[in-house]
């Protein structure tokens, strides 16, 4: 299941987009979720992965998407989800606080959800934001990867020392949290980030009948 699923994310195509939970797609199959706070790189992450320029736009305005964004992989079953990037978008207070709202019902009720990749700028780890995410994931026991972005905009030596801080700040929540240095503008990290969605996007055997 993992290779094919290693060339699906390749023909990763659009499914919809959804203001609020009850306007997502039917809640089956198995879904990844992508979450970051704006401008740390999410959208190029996801674009970098599927080996496609501009499945996921980006943008120079950051908080610009206020929808989840779904895109199948190679079946309607598995999907990759990109949520809206969190921070300093530069809209009304009401209109935050209903977008969080909806940001954060889809992370608690999403019964297909099976992890949730962690996007942080290299330079920037561990915002308050990253911290509230933590949180979410350790409370509702939801496996969570973290993706420290644009690691080419580091020497090799300080990325690997940011690196190694975050693991030590994660160290009680290493049977949970896992972590990887990526850079969208190189490529570092892509065989990394696919084996861990290919784990998650992989369905559990079902069980041998029993004679």
């Amino acid at each position: 299941m993992s290779d094919v699923m290693r060339h699906h994310f390749q023909s990763a195509t659009f499914l919809t987009s959804a203001p609020t939970l009850a306007s997502c797609p039917a809640d089956t199959g198995l879904e990844v979720a992508f979450a970051g706070r704006s401008n740390a790189g999410k959208s190029s992450a996801i674009n970098t992965l599927t080996n496609q320029k501009a499945l996921a736009r980006t943008s120079r305005t950051p908080g610009r998407t206020q929808l989840i964004n779904f895109f199948t992989v190679g079946d309607p079953q598995y999907r990759l989800v990109d949520l809206p990037g969190y921070g300093f978008a530069k809209v009304p207070e009401a209109v935050r606080r209903e977008w969080q709202k909806h940001l954060a019902q889809y992370l608690r009720e999403r019964r297909s959800l099976q992890g949730t990749v962690l996007v942080m700028d290299v330079r920037h780890p561990l915002t308050e934001f990253d911290q509230m995410m933590m949180g979410w994931a350790d409370e509702n026991d939801m496996p969570l990867h973290i993706l420290l972005t644009k690691a080419d905009k580091l020497k090799r030596g300080a990325a690997m020392g940011v690196l190694s801080k975050v693991r030590h700040q994660l160290k009680e929540w290493e049977d949970l949290i896992s972590v990887q240095l990526f850079s969208s503008h190189d490529r570092q990290g892509v065989d990394m980030l696919n084996e861990r969605l290919c784990q998650w996007l992989t369905p559990a055997e079902p069980p041998h009948d029993q004679a």
